[in-house]
């Protein structure tokens, strides 16, 4: 299939690329940006007029719910949504059920995301066995069935030995581990700790929590020299230090939520459950850090933190609900939105969903890593359509997630979101489309 993308202003973070172009695409590569090859006949062309062109979102924290719940097709809503939300590639953690801690389980998620034909799956491998924090994984055959890195998702590790092992482990073969930090003990609390927390009378998280964690995972990579990826950070302290361990040349990326980066404890109002999520959403200060850090690099990427929840799980007094909350669907609007009121440009607030989860990924992607979350000649042709001028609100009829739950809920919060997803393309693949714009040549 040879496609057209016409008229549409191409941005691409990372070569600073941003001019009014068309884009052609064949045989699931990028043949042109702004110069049309010659000679070139589309089979299908899409009118992008009023319309930003970028590569395809890459999302490091996303939860499938598979292996666990094949019966309920969730792989397929959740691909669904994905590619709804203009996300191209994605990355899985491993707290799976049965956890993602054997070469064969992780063959079966690849095989039966490939077949959708949607975004491309990029599954973490467990550090330790059943993320029972006591025995490693494989990790070299783990690595060549497909994962990425290795991680314990939301299990911290309680023995530091443990901990120093698989990062020397890890180091040895070049492996990023990927760790939220959080001290095991501390982070047994159902929100942050501060003045909200103890007037609701909720146990709390404290901040020492994740700097504890980071000194100890920052000590452990100046002895290992293993590179390590921090999920969601969530503190201003927590930022400060990641901004420090960089400055000392530690190899060391972040990300953080989208949740974390928009909201705030007060939110929590009158225990709304959507609110119960991991890491806990904490006062204004630390909101203010995370956004700034995101603006200057100090963290990387931004993540959705996509993790459905069952209607019955919500359900429930704010301690004894399931954490999490959908996502994908709301990445690329609250980065705009974050964009926006950071006022930096429209590349910019892009990058940290493109180009920089991307570098986060490196060599992990293999030859993939050349031109993912990149718009270049003789590149993949993973492309996002959105129309920046389009607002929306967040409802359950709007969203292709099977679970429903966001804090961001046009019913409680009122959040007009900018942006609009039109069209997404994997592979030069039409993965979604919601405009008309579709024409045969």
């Amino acid at each position: 299939m040879k496609i057209l993308i016409r008229g549409g202003r191409v941005i691409d973070p990372a070569r600073q690329y941003d001019a009014i172009a068309d884009v052609a695409l064949a045989a699931g590569r990028v043949i042109g940006v702004g110069q049309v090859p010659d000679g070139f006949s589309a089979n299908r062309v899409i009118e992008a007029r009023g319309c930003v062109v970028a590569p395809g979102l890459v999302d490091l924290a996303v939860r499938l719910r598979e292996p666990g719940h094949e019966h309920e097709g969730m792989l397929e809503s959740e691909m669904a949504a994905a590619v709804a939300g203009g996300i191209t590639s994605l990355v899985c953690p491993p707290d799976t059920d049965p956890v993602l801690d054997e070469p064969g389980l992780v063959d079966m998620l690849k095989f039966r995301a490939e077949k959708l034909h949607q975004a491309r799956v990029f599954p973490l491998g467990a550090l330790t066995r059943g993320l029972g924090g006591e025995v490693l994984t494989e990790m070299a055959q783990l690595t060549e069935s497909g994962c990425v890195g290795f991680s314990q998702a939301e299990v911290p590790l309680q023995n530091v030995q443990v901990l120093q092992r698989a990062l020397q482990y890890a180091s040895t073969f070049g492996y990023t581990v990927w760790l939220r930090p959080q001290e095991y003990h501390l982070g047994k609390g159902v929100a942050a700790s501060g003045p909200l927390a103890t007037r609701l009378g909720l146990s709390g998280i404290p901040v020492a929590a994740e700097t504890i964690a980071l000194h100890t995972i920052f000590e452990l990579m100046r002895a290992t020299g293993a590179r390590v990826h921090l999920c969601r950070l969530s503190s201003a302290a927590g930022v400060d230090l990641v901004r420090r361990a960089k400055a000392e040349g530690l190899p060391v990326t972040a990300d953080v939520s989208i949740n974390s980066l928009h909201l705030t404890d007060v939110d929590i109002g009158y225990f709304n459950a959507d609110m119960r999520l991991t890491p806990p959403l904490r006062q204004g200060k630390d909101r203010d850090a995370l956004r700034a850090g995101l603006a200057d690099g100090s963290i990387d990427a931004l993540v959705s933190d996509h993790t459905p929840i069952g209607h019955d799980d919500k359900m429930l007094p704010f301690g004894e609900a399931v954490p999490g909350a959908t996502g994908l669907e709301l990445l690329l609007s609250l980065a705009l939105k974050w964009g926006n009121e950071s006022k930096l440009t429209l590349a910019q607030a892009l990058a940290r969903v493109t180009s920089e989860p991307v570098r986060v990924l490196g060599d992990a992607l293999g030859s993939l890593g050349q031109s993912a979350g990149r718009l270049v000649e003789g590149g993949v042709a993973d492309v996002c359509v959105f129309d920046p001028l389009a607002e929306w609100q967040v409802t359950p009829e709007a969203l292709h997630s099977r679970c429903k739950h966001t804090p961001f809920d046009a019913a409680s919060s009122g959040t007009r979101m900018p942006g609009r997803v039109r069209h997404t393309l994997v592979a030069g693949t039409l993965a979604y489309s919601a405009a008309p714009e579709v024409n045969a040549a």
